[in-house]
């Protein structure tokens, strides 16, 4: 059965084994797990359309190319879950990490070329010392991915079997600098140039809010989901686009027997000893209701204490395990700090450096990242203001899949854009939301304009209204947009992917606790469990807690 509006699917069943709140990429995959191991499955999203931040959409009037709208690559999502689930994604490993304009110049990073990424170096640097320091940098990363991956599709481990494993096959050093020391310390002692730093640190800070001095380490956690992925840390791009990947979990999902349910919004959960009653409001304004077996939440922690609160058991009573920040400590709301900005050019723009616009674009193109400048921008941002000079990455999906683009754009130059800006918070946006979108995106275009030998205005395509080809959403229109709070993309600041002591992961990982504790998705309410991005492992385009939520229920109960 197709996905379809709730006023056409009358009537469902009184009871299911598992209702999935919210068919995000995660929520998806939990619901194709749970069906395939025989579980009756009901998913309800309250959008007409399945993915949540996952999707393509073709947002330029009269145009037809289909961009990643939200999120656009791609490395957490494991290669186990693909294999189990049976999908057709195709992605593509981009050649070029990355390309940093300086001045007339710039650092161009070739994962197939030692000796042009050297030279590259020598020619910013001025010597080799800070390539080689890049080398060893990155081979200890990638050694920590490899051990590390693989158990982020096992139960959790405890913090000390995970600290074993990285210092018994890597070394101490390198559980200090990913787990202990500020990642702005680790990155100033291992690299002599700023902008080297810089690139480095932006793992750190994409999502994420924070100096990198911060004590609460949460750039080390951000930085370590952007180096583990698959155990190797390459951002691939989706064939078709975000959408794609979505669309695949889909259908797997429907595969298996489970139903989704589009236009239901979700307004209260509450769980009981023997089901949770689930109610929610069709596209026709009809309150219906359901009961579950269990409950798995694929939207953010924030949103289901809401709904838990609408029944009288939301956040005053602990709803959901670790409050609304890492580690089991409660903090303030979620907060995204990011400026997302689609653009479709009639070709690419021409650089001040000599250097192959296909190398600079394919990869992530660093604009205005050097340390001192993302520590100035995240300076006045905290302060309250829009940064002067914005730091922003881009990357061209057209480079390496041209299949997002319809037959009226086949034959030309024309490439799709995407700009994602560090330090937005949604705090510079509450107040003016319209006002404030506009002076962020003068200022970002600005910054973005200072390395490049033309205006980027001059490359936009029109779209048949003759705007401009330009998309650009805050954190407060993701909140709108995809329900994520404050807009956060990973929901809540990211946590450690191990158990912790007081973090609702039942001895901190031990063979106690329930399964749904072992496996980092556990709530205050037994039949309640995360399944989205704010679970323990959660963040990016993964299906690792949605997968983890249905093991655990799984694990608890026979169909």
């Amino acid at each position: 059965m197709a996905c379809m509006s709730d006023s056409l699917l009358d009537p469902l069943r009184a009871r299911y084994d598992v209702v999935v709140v919210g068919a995000g990429h995660n929520g998806l995959t939990a619901a194709a797990y749970a069906a395939r191991g025989g579980r009756s499955v009901l998913v309800l999203e309250r959008a007409d359309h399945v993915g949540g931040a996952a999707v393509s959409a073709r947002p330029f009037a009269g145009v037809d190319a289909r961009l990643s709208r939200y999120s656009y690559l791609v490395s957490l999502l494991p290669r186990r879950v693909v294999d189990e689930l049976g999908l057709p994604v195709r992605l593509v490993r981009r050649r070029w990490s990355s390309y940093t304009p300086v001045a007339d110049g710039g650092l161009l990073v070739d994962t197939q070329d030692d000796a042009a990424t050297r030279a590259s170096f020598r020619r910013l640097t001025g010597s080799d010392a800070d390539f080689e320091a890049w080398g060893r940098f990155y081979a200890m990363t990638a050694e920590v991915a490899r051990r590390l991956a693989p158990t982020l599709t096992e139960p959790l481990l405890p913090r000390a079997a995970v600290r074993d494993l990285v210092t018994d096959g890597v070394g101490e050093e390198a559980w200090r600098a990913l787990f202990e020391e500020p990642l702005g310390e680790v990155l100033r002692r291992t690299f002599a140039d700023d902008v080297v730093r810089g690139v480095a640190a932006t793992d750190g800070l994409i999502g994420t809010f924070a100096d990198v001095d911060e004590p609460s380490l949460r750039q080390n956690r951000c930085f370590l989901y952007h180096v583990i992925g698959n155990g190797t840390g390459d951002w691939d791009v989706p064939v078709g686009g975000m959408g794609a990947v979505s669309g695949a979990l889909r259908d797997a999902a429907v595969a298996a027997g489970a139903t989704i349910v589009t236009s239901a919004t979700v307004t209260a959960v509450d769980p009981g000893a023997v089901g949770a009653e689930v109610a929610w409001t069709d596209d026709g304004g009809r309150t219906r209701g359901v009961t579950a077996g269990h409950v798995l939440a694929g939207c953010a922690p924030a949103e289901l204490d809401r709904l838990l609160t609408g029944a009288g058991r939301g956040a005053a009573s602990g709803a959901v395990a670790g409050g609304s920040g890492p580690g089991g400590v409660a903090g303030p709301g979620p907060e995204g700090a990011q400026l997302k900005v689609n653009m479709l050019l009639t070709r690419l723009p021409r650089l001040r450096d000599d250097v192959d616009p296909v190398a600079a674009f394919s990869g992530t193109l660093h604009v205005n990242e050097s340390l001192t400048q993302l520590q100035d921008a995240y300076a006045q941002a905290a302060a309250g203001r829009i940064p002067d000079l914005p730091p922003s990455e881009i990357y061209c999906h057209t480079l390496s899949d041209r299949t997002i683009l319809g037959p009226s754009l086949a034959g030309t130059e024309a490439q799709t854009i995407t700009l994602f800006g560090l330090h937005m918070p949604a705090r510079l946006f509450r107040a003016n939301p319209d006002g404030a979108r506009d002076r962020a995106l003068a200022a970002t275009l600005a910054s973005l304009n200072t390395v490049l030998a033309e205006p980027i205005e001059d490359v936009l395509a029109v779209d048949a209204d003759g705007a401009p080809c330009l998309e650009v959403r805050t954190p407060v229109d993701l909140e709108g947009d995809v329900g994520l709070p404050g807009g956060h993309i990973f929901h809540r600041d990211l946590s450690w992917p191990f158990a912790e002591a007081g973090s609702g992961d039942g001895d901190a990982g031990g063979a106690a606790g329930s399964p749904a504790e072992r496996w980092g998705v556990a709530t205050a309410h037994p039949r309640v469990l995360l399944a989205g991005a704010g679970a323990r492992r959660g963040g990016g385009v993964s299906g690792i807690p949605g997968r983890a939520a249905a093991m655990a229920i799984l694990e608890t109960s026979a169909p």
